[in-house]
């Protein structure tokens, strides 16, 4: 069964061919493995908020979750680091199997790796489900953790090898539905097993299910016809292709890739090559690209959903259903990306997605701001519950429509084959250290930021998308082997690929950079009354510095140490001072070429950091003593804990 022959896009060449049911159900098939990856991201934050499972390997935690005296704030029930370590150390085992499953997937095959995913989880499931003692539950995270490194390592780059380009986002965004099914599942799991006094138990176990589906399904996978090449099986190569594109006529497509794969082959170091200035694009994307993913914040609430929950004051049966409802709200939302992503293109739903995050996380975090505080107490009526689980379900749709699967697809599609295993190996690395270290901080910066841990994320996201607009081109239909001339008709990549032209002898013949003015081109000029009103702007701005963060910069450092390290402070104030001074002036001309305009969009991200910093950690010291600014740090919600223990008697030594 096939659908029409695809047509020519505009983005870049097009080959012949159909839709085939084979190819559909391939990528499904394939898709599995994401099933892996989405069930643990679901099914730890409910097992780690369920009693018998707490009391048996985090007697601990649980004791401060159950101390009614208060002296705990809310916020802090759950900071404890081996119950994050129970979490994390799957992400820190990924992230090193992941280099080891670039070699795999390169040597012996796409499905080759997603066996060996299969296999690591299934055995790694098993541990967990019959643990005993917390050695053996941390063996079994590790053992997990290698399955999710090779499995992300190898579905995506296998669903864009295999699909046709017309349809490549929908079905390398199958990875990600699958993704949100095995949360979903996870948590419904979650849900009824949560009053069962080994409920953890067959939490943990099933996750060997869809283990043996990957590993029984990989076995009746071909290959891509890419990855046959590269292993110099040219026949069985051509014969794939023309079964994935359902018609014998695939001459062009072919010698394409075996072009691709020549070229490829002259690459003896996949890891030095990726660094090379010509590939500058595809680094640059595989590794912020998974960097900005985690720091949207979604893991905060794909781990610890029940444990957030309960925490914002939800009972425990309702901390799990409203798993169940935002698990439920992501997979609705992915389905809505395959749909769109295709037909509206990549970079649309990137910055969508950002803007609907951003709003919803100033709600939830002043929401939360409102109702507890910095002491942590408080709760929510009905209504307001209700109604924080709305934005909460917001935030989780923009992502599961944004930079959720498109996270996993944009590496996955930009990478030439020489450099396609290295990149995608990049890609799981970035997103596996940034979840490690979410799932490692994430408790502690709950207890210490509270509710401006929501505004922190928020401050990434505006970031993120500045970023997607400056310097991310649509890729929408655009033939993978095609990708580089999207980068060489991009304003600022153009400067890294377009001056690289490789003629039959395999010179390089690099071109001059163009003087930057205006724009993106460098041409152009202001009229008299333009140039008045941008000179009104960088009037006002240099107002606003004058008026605060120039003279105060040198004001809070010197009145707010104590004279025992008043030197110090100062020296440290000086010295930071200088260094970012010269590293500013010693890349500043050439950031202006690089970054052109977006300059002032680069140091407006940071003011925005930095102005939500002042908000939640600066203590008003106006009209203070400075010999009595200890007591100013003494008041504060967060600084307290760090200096209420000190007292300084009458013949000045400290006492502790």
């Amino acid at each position: 069964m096939a659908g029409g022959v695809l047509v020519a896009s505009t983005n870049g060449r097009q080959y012949e061919g159909k839709v085939t049911m084979f190819v559909l159900v391939t990528c499904l098939v394939a898709a599995m493995g994401g099933l892996l990856f989405g069930y643990d991201l679901g099914i730890t934050g409910g097992v780690t908020s369920m009693e018998p499972f707490l009391v048996k390997f985090f007697p601990g935690v649980y004791k401060q979750m159950k101390d009614e005296s208060g002296h705990e704030s809310q916020y802090c029930k759950f900071d404890n680091e081996l119950l994050t370590l129970f979490t994390s150390s799957l992400y820190l085992a990924a992230l090193i199997a992941s280099f080891f499953a670039s070699t795999t997937t390169r040597m012996l095959g796409r499905k080759a790796s997603m066996f060996a995913g299969g296999l690591f989880f299934l055995v790694g499931a098993l541990l967990n489900g019959f643990a005993v003692n917390i050695e053996m539950l941390i063996i079994g995270r590790i053992l997990l953790g290698f399955g999710v490194g090779y499995c992300n390592q190898s579905v995506p780059m296998y669903l864009s090898e295999m699909a046709p380009a017309k349809i490549r986002g929908a079905l390398n965004m199958g990875f990600q539905m699958m993704i949100t099914i095995g949360i979903l599942g996870a948590n419904i799991i979650n849900y009824f097993t949560s009053n069962l006094e080994s409920g953890w138990r067959i939490s943990l176990g099933i996750g060997a299910v869809p283990a043996i589906l990957l590993c029984i399904g990989s076995f009746f996978l071909g290959d891509t016809p890419n990855s046959m090449i590269e292993r110099g099986q040219k026949e069985g190569a051509k014969k794939m292709l023309q079964k994935i594109r359902g018609i014998d006529n695939v001459d062009e497509e072919f010698q394409d890739l075996i072009d691709a794969s020549e070229e490829a082959k002259k690459v003896e170091h996949p890891w030095k090559n990726i660094t090379q200035l010509r590939y500058r694009p595809q680094l640059t994307f595989c590794s912020l690209i998974p960097f900005f993913q985690q720091l949207t914040g979604i893991n905060v609430i794909m781990f610890y959903a029940p444990v957030l929950f309960k925490t914002l004051g939800f009972g425990n049966d309702a901390s799990l259903m409203s798993s169940v409802i935002t698990g439920g709200v992501n997979v609705v939302a992915t389905f809505v990306s395959i749909f769109t992503v295709d037909k509206f293109g990549r970079k649309i739903l990137f910055l969508e997605g950002g803007v609907q995050m951003f709003i919803c996380q100033i709600v939830v975090g002043s929401m939360i701001a409102i109702k507890f505080g910095v002491s942590g107490e408080g709760s929510f009526t009905h209504i307001e519950a209700n109604l924080l689980l709305f934005f909460i379900c917001a935030y989780v749709a923009a992502y599961a429509w944004s930079w959720g699967p498109l996270g996993w697809l944009v590496p996955s599609e930009i990478c030439s084959l020489e450099v396609r295993s290295a990149g995608q190996a990049t890609n799981v690395a970035v997103n596996m250290l940034f979840t490690f270290a979410i799932a490692q901080v994430f408790l502690t910066m709950l207890c210490h930021l509270k509710f401006g841990l929501f505004f922190f994320f928020a401050g990434f996201v505006v970031i993120m998308t500045i970023f997607i607009v400056l310097f991310f081109p649509e890729t929408n239909n655009v033939p993978i082997e095609e990708m580089n001339k999207v980068w060489k008709s991009h304003w600022f990549w153009t400067k890294f690929v377009s001056d690289v032209v490789v003629h039959h002898d395999h010179k390089i013949v690099v071109g001059s950079m163009i003087a930057i003015k205006f724009g993106v081109s460098g041409e152009g000029s202001f009229t008299h009354i333009e140039a008045n009103l941008l000179l009104f702007f960088i009037c006002a701005y240099v107002a606003a510095y004058a008026w605060s963060w120039g003279p105060l910069g040198w004001l809070v450092p010197s009145e707010i140490c104590s004279l025992e390290v008043r030197s110090a402070g100062q020296a440290t104030n000086v010295a930071v001072n200088m260094l970012f001074t010269f590293a500013i002036a010693q890349v500043f001309l050439t950031m202006l070429c690089h970054l052109k305009f977006g300059i002032s969009f680069f140091f407006a991200g940071f003011v925005v950091i930095m102005t939500i910093f002042i908000v939640l950690f600066f203590p008003e010291t106006n009209n203070v003593p400075i010999e009595e600014m200890n007591k100013v740090w003494k008041s504060h919600w967060f600084w307290t804990k760090f200096v209420s223990d000190v007292v300084v008697d009458h013949d000045h030594k400290v006492v502790v």
